[in-house]
């Protein structure tokens, strides 16, 4: 009765283990890539739907995108969601209606875990008669939450 194994049993238990070992790593590898781009695609999905409703002049829409607890980076601090709001209306909008037309481009998404990530890129207010085109880049870092993913913070500029 043999009470060891031989090499070659040793050798085809190595190879079976890290033929498992190697699927379940390109699995997991697998979905987490789709994760995170069904992640990116959401989020800049909500990104250009809210440039949309800025656009048709509903800032309650656009500032949907923000989470409850939202800050903003301005040159004296931080701001919360009130005071974007203000600066939106008393800035960017006249009579309800945005002085510009919003929009968005060259995006890039990071995941930070699983329930944040990080989105940078550059907004776009575009000319018109009244106004000559602004741009600027924009850091947002997202949340998210039961409602989708919601701006937590806002550096733009």
């Amino acid at each position: 009765m043999k009470e060891s194994l031989d090499l070659k049993q040793i050798n085809y238990m190595h190879r079976y283990f890290s033929l498992i070992m190697f699927i379940a790593l390109t699995l997991a590898t697998i979905t987490l890539r789709a994760q995170q781009g069904s992640d990116e695609k959401q989020v800049i999905q909500s990104m250009n739907e809210a440039a949309d409703k800025w656009n048709n002049g509903d800032l309650d829409g656009y500032m949907a995108l923000y989470d409850t607890s939202a800050t903003m980076m301005l040159p004296k601090g931080r701001t919360k969601i009130n005071g974007m709001r203000e600066l939106y209306e008393k800035y960017y909008f006249e009579n309800g209606k945005p002085k510009q037309m919003l929009g968005y481009d060259t995006y890039e998404f990071t995941p930070l875990g699983k329930e944040y990530a990080l989105l940078t890129g550059r907004f776009i207010l575009k000319a018109n008669e009244k106004m000559k085109e602004r741009t600027g880049t924009f850091s947002l870092v997202f949340v998210h939450t039961a409602n989708g993913w919601k701006i937590l913070h806002d550096h733009s500029g």
